[in-house]
Parts: C-alpha cells; sequence; structure tokens
C-alpha cells in the first residue's frame, strides 16, 4: 500500500489533568505535557505508517518551531514529508487539548497553515505510484478543487478516500459537494453525519450520503464503534472494551485502519473491526503516537477477541 495523505496537519499539545482554568496568573500543576503529530491528514499518516503502509504527506506548515517539531516527528514515525511545503507567512496549525479527569477534552486551535494549502502547492506527478489517496479536510479546498484531485486520483487507478475536520452542517456539505461523487470511501463521525444531512438515524444520514455519490460511508459512533454503508449493505461493527485514557486521534485511526484493512483485501466488516481496533491502540494513550504497536499486533488484538 503506498497511499498519499493530503490535507490537514496539525501538532496537538494535550494537557492532562486539567481541572480548571487558574484565576489571573496563577499556575497550575499538571500530570503530563505531550506533543503528537495529528490532523485528518496527519494522524491518519501517523497510523497508516505504524501499520506498515508507504505514506507521503502533503499539506502546508509554517516557517517555525512548530512545523520543525511536527515534521520531526512525522519523519521519525516513517511518514515521507517532502510534500509539505512551507509559507513563511502562516503559522504552523496547532492545538492545545486539556482533558479533564472525566476524559472531556475541549480545544484551542489555530488554523494556520491549514487554511493556505491549495491545489497549486501540491505537484500531482508526486501521486504517481499512489495505491491510494486520502483526502483529509476538503473544506479548505472547496469542493471543486477537492473534487479535482480526486478525479486525478482515480485517473491513477488510485483508490480514493475523505475526511472531514468541521462539525456537521448542511452548507459544509454543500460546499464539498463536488468532492463526492469521486470519493470511494467517505470517513465521517456520527455527529458531521447527521449534521450534514439532518436524518432521523446514522443508516439513513449514510445512505443519503451514498446516493449523493460516496461509494460507501464508513462512520464512528465513538463508544459505540462504527458503521459501514454502503448501496447494497448496511454493517455495524462494536467498539472495543478498554480503559480509555485519550480520544484524541481515534477517528485518525479508525481510517487508517480500515483503509489498511481494505488494501489488504478484507471486506468491509473486517475492515471496520481493523479500524476499531486501531483506534482502541490510540484511545489508551496521548494522542496519535500513543503506545507501540504495529499491523501485526493490532492484528492479534483482534483475533483475541
Amino acid at each position: 500500500m503506498k497511499i498519499a495523505t493530503i490535507g490537514v496537519h496539525v501538532l496537538d499539545t494535550h494537557v492532562i489533568g486539567i481541572e480548571s482554568i487558574p484565576d489571573g496568573s496563577d499556575g497550575q500543576l499538571v500530570e503530563t505535557i505531550r506533543v503528537s503529530p495529528a490532523g485528518t491528514a496527519g494522524g491518519t499518516a501517523v497510523e497508516l505508517s505504524r501499520l506498515g503502509a508507504e505514506v507521503l504527506s502533503f499539506g502546508a506548515v509554517g516557517d517555525d518551531p512548530i512545523g520543525v517539531t511536527l515534521l520531526a516527528l512525522l519523519e521519525r514515525e516513517g511518514v515521507d514529508v517532502s510534500g509539505l511545503v512551507r509559507k513563511a507567512d502562516q503559522q504552523t496549525s496547532a492545538s492545545v487539548i486539556p482533558v479533564r479527569p472525566n476524559g472531556d477534552r475541549p480545544a484551542w486551535h489555530c488554523i494556520g497553515a491549514n487554511g493556505a494549502f491549495t491545489l497549486d502547492d501540491l505537484d500531482l506527478a508526486a501521486l504517481d505510484g499512489c495505491t491510494h489517496v486520502h483526502l483529509g479536510g476538503p473544506e479548505f479546498l472547496g469542493g471543486e478543487a477537492a473534487g479535482q484531485l480526486l478525479a486525478h486520483a482515480r485517473s491513477l487507478g488510485a483508490t480514493t478516500s475523505l475526511d472531514l475536520l468541521a462539525p456537521g452542517d448542511p452548507d459544509m456539505l454543500a460546499w464539498v459537494a463536488g468532492a463526492l461523487p469521486h470519493t470511494d470511501y467517505l470517513l465521517p463521525n456520527d455527529e458531521q453525519v447527521l449534521g450534514f444531512t439532518g436524518a432521523p438515524s446514522l443508516a439513513e444520514g449514510a445512505r443519503a450520503l451514498v446516493e449523493a455519490g460516496v461509494g460507501c460511508v464508513a462512520v464512528t459512533q465513538g463508544s459505540k464503534g462504527a458503521l459501514v454503508v454502503t448501496a447494497d449493505a448496511t454493517i455495524e461493527v462494536p467498539a472495543y472494551a478498554i480503559d480509555v485514557v485519550d480520544t484524541t486521534g481515534c477517528g485518525d485511526a479508525f481510517s487508517a485502519g480500515f483503509l489498511r484493512a481494505l488494501s489488504l483485501g478484507r471486506d468491509l466488516g473486517g475492515a471496520a473491526r481493523l479500524g476499531c481496533a486501531t483506534a482502541a491502540q490510540v484511545a489508551t494513550g496521548l494522542g496519535t503516537d500513543a503506545g507501540s504497536y504495529d499491523l501485526e499486533s493490532v492484528v492479534a488484538f483482534v483475533r483475541a477477541r
């Protein structure tokens, strides 16, 4: 599997043990502070690489220390970052995520260079030889440009997939609608599906997205697992019972596991199970690079359950 992950790249800073924001200029001790690569392209890239895929990342970062750190972390995970352009007038996209003792994780986020990335920053020739093209955050490109990119990927014989970052909203769906007919696999969460479509149930919402042109919709449902819908089938896969530490990046992990399983010839149900299992590895630590796992260990995790 040789996959291009294109779009949103973020450096996440997780702060564990936040009970409240101190008053004034007071300080507060916390349990852990950790940084990790993230984003619907960057986070997915890390997990795909851990699962044995050859990964090339494309997007934009700033010419700043945050960008240096993000690139170094991606390279450490085996991701080819030569397609990430540096924007001197932008800061690298970053988030600060305070994790409360009950697991809640509000976030502060700076869009930064992700908002400045365009198709002009992407050398389409670099996609030659890719078996898969995954676009994370099509809302920054817009549906027309995203559709052009995915149509080009298909012309090369690549399988295409799409994951949105924005919350579910009918206007957002309309904004990216031009990309849907060129998308083999759409990988949203349940809130996005219901928000995009206004459907009374998740299955009906996913079917509406299939009718809009998507080949398959694989929806994450948090602790409920995943729902996979095509024109001919509806498959539900439960989540694995684990001790959750932090769910940041679990959606990206599901995407990675799902796509990697498909590349290995797994059926849709098997792909969803590997996706949920990959998400389970991430949920037991902090961020996308949590713990130590590879394809063999994640497959063993599935078989053991």
